[in-house]
């Protein structure tokens, strides 16, 4: 299965832009919390990125999986850092964490990739 997931990462990026012409309140205040959950406090960013990515492919998130990928690899994340990360998540997750798991490693090096 061949995915483009910069643009599947894009998608998400304009569709909480869309939300956000419509629902502005709404928007800033989940903006208020994405920013306070993911700030460097007892946690640092790349690993609150990395749980991010856990969860994503626990719940069967492609747009979170393609996402989070991403933001875990700028905040630098290694391929073996997502590869533990997805291993953590199939446990949780069983079988279908797998299938999402898998996109994250393929994520992971086409993001790879396009920033070399």
């Amino acid at each position: 299965m061949s995915r483009d997931f910069a643009q599947v990462a894009n998608d998400v990026i304009t569709g909480v832009g869309a939300i956000r012409e419509v629902a502005p309140g709404a928007m800033k205040a989940f903006a208020a919390l994405s920013a306070a959950a993911t700030a460097t406090n007892a946690i640092d960013t790349k690993t609150k990125e990395l749980m991010a990515l856990a969860i994503s492919i626990a719940v069967h998130c492609d747009g979170c999986v393609a996402y989070h990928t991403e933001m875990a690899r700028q905040r630098g994340a290694s391929r073996e850092e997502v590869a533990e990360t997805v291993t953590l998540a199939v446990y949780m997750g069983g079988g279908p964490a797998a299938v999402y798991g898998a996109d994250a490693l393929r994520a992971y090096d086409q993001f790879a990739d396009a920033k070399e």
